[in-house]
Formats: C-alpha cells, sequence, structure tokens
C-alpha cells in the first residue's frame, strides 16, 4: 500500500482528493498540504477516512506519492522536499518542469521519480510514441475564453483588454517554453506537448482569446516520420476555476490508478 500526499487543495487538488473515498486500488490518502488552512481543514472534514493537514515538508516526509496540485510559484519547494527524500512526484505542471530543469538530476540522484500527468493534453502518447523516431515539426493553437485568460501575466503587462470583445483575438504567438512563462497557470497542455516532442523551443504556440468559446480549446498539428496527425481538444471548464479544464483532475487520477493497477492502459 502507498502513502500518498496531496499539496494544494483547489480545483484540481479537491477532487483528487475525494477519488480516493471512492478507493484508489494500492493507494491510501494519509496527508495534505494547503495554503488555504481554513479551507482546507473544511475540503478535509468532509473526507470519509481521516487525513492530516501538514507542511510541504511533513508531507514529503511521511508519503510514498506526493501530487502536486499546487500553483506554480511553490513548485520547486515541492519538488525538493520531494526528491531529496527520493519519492514519487505526480504533477501537471509542465510550466513548472520548464521553469526548473535541474530538477530532472535532482530526481536521478536521489532515486526519485517525476511524472508528469496527461493534463488536458489528450493524445500525449501519441506524441511521446513519434518522439521515438523523429518528428519535424509541432504546431500548437490555443483558443479560450477571455475568462480563462485575464489574469495571465502576458495579459496583465501587456496592458491586453479582453473586455467585451466582439471577435476572437491572437494574444501571444511564440514557443511554447516562451508561452509557459506568459501563460503559467493556462498552457500547460503547451509545455507537456513541448516535453513530450521535439522539446520546448521548437515548439510553435498561438494563444488566442475567443468571446464565442465557451471551452479551452487546443488544436495540435504534429508531423513526424512515423505519422502525420491533428488533434482537436475541447475541455470544460472546471466550475472554480475557468483556466483548468475538468478532465485535468481526472487525468491524475487515472495516472495514480495506473501506477498501482495489474493492466495499465497506455504508455
Amino acid at each position: 500500500m502507498l502513502s500518498v500526499g496531496i499539496i494544494g487543495l483547489g480545483t484540481i487538488g479537491n477532487v483528487v482528493a475525494k477519488a480516493f473515498d471512492e478507493g484508489v486500488n494500492g493507494m491510501s490518502l494519509v496527508a495534505i498540504a494547503s495554503g488555504r488552512r481554513g479551507k482546507a481543514l473544511a475540503s478535509i472534514a468532509d473526507l470519509s477516512s481521516p487525513v492530516e493537514l501538514m507542511s510541504i515538508d511533513e508531507v514529503a516526509a511521511c508519503c510514498d506519492v506526493i501530487v502536486d496540485c499546487a500553483p506554480k510559484s511553490v513548485f520547486r519547494d515541492i519538488a525538493i522536499a520531494a526528491f531529496s527524500r527520493g519519492r514519487i512526484l505526480v504533477t501537471v505542471s509542465g510550466s513548472g518542469i520548464l521553469a526548473h530543469e535541474d530538477i530532472e538530476d535532482m530526481a536521478r540522484e536521489n532515486g526519485g521519480q517525476l511524472v508528469l500527468a496527461t493534463g488536458a493534453l489528450l493524445g500525449l502518447d501519441a506524441v511521446r510514441a513519434a518522439a521515438e523516431g523523429k518528428i519535424h515539426s509541432v504546431r500548437m493553437i490555443t483558443r479560450k475564453p477571455p475568462n480563462a485568460l485575464k489574469d495571465a501575466p502576458h495579459i496583465i503587462d501587456n496592458n491586453i483588454s479582453l473586455d467585451r470583445l466582439n471577435g476572437a483575438i491572437q494574444v501571444f504567438k511564440g514557443s511554447a517554453r516562451e508561452g509557459a512563462k506568459a501563460f503559467p497557470a493556462n498552457v500547460n497542455v503547451a509545455a507537456a506537448l513541448g516535453l513530450a516532442g521535439i522539446g520546448a523551443d521548437a515548439t510553435e504556440l498561438e494563444v488566442w482569446a475567443d468571446p464565442h468559446l465557451d471551452r479551452n480549446t487546443h488544436s495540435i498539428e504534429v508531423d513526424a516520420d512515423s505519422a502525420k496527425f491533428t488533434l482537436q481538444i475541447q475541455n470544460v471548464q472546471s466550475e472554480s476555476n475557468p483556466g483548468t479544464g475538468k478532465i485535468t483532475a481526472l487525468s491524475v487520477i487515472a495516472c495514480l490508478r495506473g501506477m498501482t493497477a495489474p493492466i495499465k492502459i497506455g504508455s
């Protein structure tokens, strides 16, 4: 039985925690860390099994698997706490990985492992498989409702107004690495695409704000020597955070189940 700790009890963390009430074979949730203590205690009280509220270091000290559901700003703290103890860290923060590339060496040196869950990037397995051969190009166009982008650093720093738009406007064009810095909470999917494929610097990215949409959409084109394919993704927004799709939390749960399942589907 693997002991699990969740760090961050917001949009994603709450859904993951509740999944343990229904049961995750071979795993038990024993600890949670959260920067919002009051809300976290209320959420923990609703869980059927006792779970302790701890600090990040305390969670890493007592758990085999740490699930990162926290803001990117504390990603490095979580990674250091986990890998200094040789733990498994599950995250959807592709942006966090790109910003702290030395954590791979940290995990390797201490016998830890970093697992990037699929998140909103449906079709991640296909991109990873193509990368075993030669990928010629990867292009991604992300379109989101304005409410999903309005708090992004790129929007604020460049004084881009997303109020009362009549049509779609392009708010960013560049590499996936640049996009991850510009939209750290919005384009983890682009960061994951870069990590899975030809690299974040070679992965092309466009971000559009579209007032006619009610879903976060991604169009991905991959041209490789093994296959040429297009992914069209329309993710339903989470009620509590429109920038995060509902499927992101579900992908973390699926990832955890796959770690102990007798049959694992997908690479």
